[in-house]
């Protein structure tokens, strides 16, 4: 399928003025979208599968959104709260702190990125414990940004070319069973989640580690979903070396696993969770929510920034927020999309050898795309043709992984059944495609 005129035009412009660093998972400019469906500057329709890279979950531009933001413009749109603080900031700080797993006292920071969360929380967790040392995973993935790179386990294209990288984080391998000669192993989440006490006696003394930062699904790793036996095993570790846990609940967050917060799943209470993507349908915001005296800890003035909870961003967010609330119900449809998509996606490993395993937690679901079940080696080229086919189809693909071979679903989580379908079959001429095109 060729671009169209406009497009092209608009692909030449692209290239002349912004970095090639920057890339696209499509070559599709958008022109508008609604629920579920994005419409090209051509006029063509795609049902999206990637949500802003998860943003949507709620699908774009939801009324109840518009009429909160609409009504905060004719407000204010900015005094910064450091300057003139309001209530909307206090408001959403206290249900997001209300709505986070523990049964203790909690408090919210606002920032506008999720690795400018990251970054505030580990300095939180550094200023708490009086510690520097951090531990993260390799396949994480938690920003761009100096510190978050360092803690973001994928090489390319995040790490590569920009080092030195910052000091005082270390990594451990994040449980993938795909991959790990252990990972079929009844005891494998314990035996992932003890690699950190290995850590601590051949790298750096728990003394040292302020805190463990993980997410409880990896997303841009390849959606790996550990073991259940894993993050209960890691609270265990930290809580008894006096460690933080920080949840990374970007990606995972708002409904994305089919419960609000992925840690849900297994009961795990971190003592920091940082939150965004979905958190503000769409608007740039971050929070970075934890036990009270732990968020208590930086002097004041070591917090905050110029739009860091922007009260338009604010407002977009209490209207989400309030939505899952007063609407329980969204979360058990997302709990049946993920159980559509999942019972699908079973099918397609059974049906097709390129298809090494799928696998998910929820509507958070993901296919790995291999050369052959027997090799299991990455098939980025696969990856390729399925994305390619998709979009020229009406389906928009995100990837993920090491070899970005694998295909993820970051669909509204509000997406019927019908409209699922269409997308599911697609994605299996996709695969079919790609499957036939390599035997050429």
């Amino acid at each position: 399928m060729s671009l169209g005129e406009r497009s092209e035009r608009l692909m030449e412009r692209r290239n002349r003025a912004i970095p090639r660093g920057v890339s696209h998972a499509t070559p599709v400019f958008a022109d508008r979208a609604e629920g579920v469906y994005i419409w090209d500057v051509e006029g063509r329709r795609y049902i999206d599968f990637a949500g802003g890279i998860g943003v949507q979950n709620l699908g774009h531009r939801p009324h109840f959104v518009l009429d909160a933001v609409q009504a905060q413009l004719e407000r204010f749109i900015h005094t910064s709260f450091n300057v003139a603080p309001y209530e909307l900031y206090i408001e959403l700080a206290e249900k997001l702190a209300a709505l986070a797993p523990g049964a203790f006292a909690k408090k919210t920071l606002l920032v506008n990125s999720g690795a400018e969360a990251v970054e505030n929380a580990v300095k939180i967790a550094r200023s708490y414990t009086k510690r520097s040392a951090i531990v993260a995973f390799t396949y994480g993935f938690h920003g761009r940004t100096l510190l978050t790179m360092t803690l973001t386990g994928k090489t390319r294209p995040y790490r590569a070319g920009f080092g030195p990288m910052a000091p005082e984080v270390y990594h451990i391998p994040y449980p993938y069973p795909y991959r790990d000669p252990l990972g079929y192993d009844p005891q494998f989440g314990v035996l992932a989640a003890n690699r950190l006490l290995e850590l601590f006696d051949t790298e750096v003394p728990a003394e040292q580690v302020a805190a463990v930062i993980v997410e409880p699904v990896a997303g841009e790793g390849g959606f790996i979903v550990p073991p259940p036996e894993f993050l209960p095993r890691l609270r265990e570790i930290t809580q008894e070396h006096g460690i933080l846990l920080i949840a990374d609940e970007i990606q995972t967050g708002f409904g994305r696993t089919g419960r609000l917060f992925a840690v849900e799943h297994n009961q795990v209470v971190p003592d920091l969770m940082v939150l965004a993507k979905s958190l503000a349908a769409g608007f740039p915001l971050s929070a970075v929510v934890g036990r009270a005296e732990v968020m208590d800890a930086p002097q004041v003035g070591g917090l905050g920034g110029t739009y860091a909870g922007n009260p338009v961003a604010v407002a977009a967010a209490l209207s989400v927020v309030n939505y899952f609330l007063e609407h329980p119900e969204v979360l058990e449809q997302a709990r049946h999309l993920g159980q559509v998509i999942n019972a699908r996606f079973q099918e397609f490993s059974k049906r097709y050898d390129i298809v090494g395993e799928a696998r998910g937690l929820g509507p958070m679901a993901a296919l790995e795309l291999v050369e052959s079940k027997a090799s299991r080696r990455p098939s980025t080229a696969h990856a390729d043709l399925v994305a390619q086919y998709a979009y020229e189809h009406g389906l928009i693909l995100m990837r993920a992984g090491m070899a970005n071979h694998v295909i993820r679903t970051l669909m509204p989580i509000i997406m019927t059944d019908d409209v699922a379908e269409d997308a599911l079959m697609i994605l299996e001429d996709a695969i079919r495609y790609a499957r036939d095109q390599a035997r050429r």
